[in-house]
């Protein structure tokens, strides 16, 4: 036996508000004509559905029993709807959002995954930038959105932008040992010491390395790592000292934290976008992981 699913709307609407006047009122159906449905739909049942009262209807136990299974037949085809619907919907061209390597490890991560799940009819492509390109890209219009940092070529550039976050530089290594009682240190200091760096192909290396120029100590690596994750890794193993954004580490009783007192070290993140619907969705889920 199948019934038709404007049907069971119906009637659920019918047996939630008591009165088949206000059932067809949802529907915006008249009521005679939901009368008439409602009709049909007990002689398809074979049974009553409804006792018709003074003030209203209430459901006879056939009629309970239909309005439960009928609950459950609309809801599970309203989650069948949504889910093709991410199939199914005309796409737009997926968003474009560009970044640096700190961004990259949490920020980007948790801002995507909320992201994409409020908004299935949106994808999003993702590639990691530094400053300079991901403002060419943004000002082509090659991009929507980025995460740059706050430096004289951002400001250089007519796009808008507004504050994120922190990005300052710290060096990090195994708890009790050089770092051990220390607050702060140098870029040199830290040069003295086995270190882990980053690829060079890597966004924040070459941005510290042009920072730093020719006459700068050279440190011994002992390994070069492509991600932040691999680099904290083996720093808190004991491996050797590394220099990573603070907001990349956690306070943990493994690890020392020493902030570095170079000037280039205090940096901070900017979020650039184009004014769209979309793009501003995206932007407020950056927020908020920049933020947690």
């Amino acid at each position: 036996m199948r019934y038709d699913l404007d049907d069971l709307r119906l009637f659920v609407y019918v047996v939630d508000q008591g009165s088949i006047t206000a059932g067809a009122a949802q529907l915006h159906l008249s009521l005679p004509s939901a009368s008439a449905r409602v009709r049909a739909l007990e002689s398809h049942a074979g049974v009553p559905l409804l006792i018709r009262e003074r003030r209203g209807v209430r459901p006879t136990p056939a009629g309970t029993t239909l309005a439960r299974h009928a609950r459950e037949v609309l809801a599970e085809t309203a989650r069948l709807d949504s889910a093709v619907a991410s199939y199914t919907a005309a796409r737009s061209r997926p968003l474009v959002l560009v970044s640096g390597g700190s961004a990259m490890h949490r920020v980007v991560p948790a801002a995507l995954a909320s992201f994409l799940r409020e908004y299935p009819e949106h994808d999003v492509t993702v590639s990691e930038q530094r400053t300079p390109r991901s403002l060419r890209l943004l000002a082509e219009g090659k991009a929507d959105l980025g995460i740059v940092l706050d430096d004289d070529e951002t400001l250089a550039s007519n796009l808008h932008t507004e504050p994120l976050s922190d990005d300052s530089l710290v060096v990090i290594g195994q708890a009790g040992g050089v770092l051990s009682g220390r607050q702060t240190m140098t870029y040199a200091e830290v040069a003295e010491h086995p270190m882990i760096g980053l690829d060079l192909d890597s966004t924040l290396r070459g941005w510290m390395d042009k920072r730093l120029g020719p006459h700068a100590p050279a440190p011994r690596y002992r390994t070069l790592v492509p991600t932040l994750h691999t680099l904290i890794t083996l720093a808190t193993a004991g491996v050797g000292l590394a220099i990573t954004p603070l907001r990349s580490v956690h306070q943990t009783p493994t690890l020392d934290i020493c902030r570095l007192t170079d000037p280039w070290a205090t940096r901070a993140h900017l979020l650039c976008y184009a004014p769209s619907q979309p793009t501003k969705a995206l932007a407020h889920h950056i927020r908020l992981a920049a933020n947690s």
